[in-house]
């Protein structure tokens, strides 16, 4: 059984749809074991503790850089023994001393289809106001490794959405995560919990 340690900012609802998926039973061989908050605040700690998952807060405004901040999260992530981590809804950018020590087991979700609307910038609403400002017929969601730069890890599952007239940033996000995001982070988390993703030659290979 796999340790899943879910990294979070705010409302979690990725982080819902995770701890939905292990109570029915679509993720295989993992439970998550702990959650960390950059923001005391975040209501996703609520949903946590609500499940009687552990927590931890390590608030990011009480560190100078973003080097110091990263290593106190890897102290908490090498103490809580993660086999898994999953950024969900996790605002800031760590620092390369996770992503080496962590090489390809660090996922997160990100909404759109990469390599469009992507990279540093490119994040919440912002992604979708892009998306509908280019005027295109399809967006979705990629669950991707993560590694030094946003969002350009090998990418794991990628489901399409459809862009409908009259979308918009606010109701073309509510459709990418209820038909996209919440279905494709969970069955990542399963298959990398159950040994199912080969990387071969920097690229990601789900087996059946």
């Amino acid at each position: 059984m796999k340790n899943i340690v879910v990294l979070v900012s705010g409302g979690g609802t990725n982080l819902q749809a995770l701890i939905d998926a292990e109570k029915s039973g679509i993720i295989k061989n993992g439970k998550i074991t702990c959650v960390i908050s950059s923001n005391p605040d975040a209501y996703a700690l609520e949903r946590a503790k609500n499940n009687n998952i552990p927590t931890r807060i390590i608030p990011r405004k009480n560190y100078s850089d973003s080097v110091s901040y990263s290593h106190a999260v890897l102290d908490a992530l090498n103490a809580e023994k993660a086999d898994l981590i999953v950024l969900a809804g996790f605002m800031i950018i760590l620092d390369e001393c996770i992503t080496k020590a962590y090489d390809y087991k660090i996922i997160n979700v990100h909404p759109a289809l990469i390599p469009s609307f992507c990279g540093e910038g490119y994040y919440g609403l912002k992604v979708h106001e892009k998306a509908l400002e280019y005027g295109v017929k399809v967006s979705g969601a990629t669950v991707h490794f993560v590694n030094e730069k946003a969002d350009a890890g090998a990418i794991i599952l990628q489901k399409a959405v459809e862009v409908k007239s009259g979308d918009t940033p606010e109701v073309l996000q509510k459709r990418i995560m209820e038909q996209a995001e919440w279905k494709i982070l969970p069955q990542a988390v399963s298959l990398f919990c159950q040994d199912k993703i080969d990387i071969i030659d920097g690229k990601a290979y789900v087996r059946d």
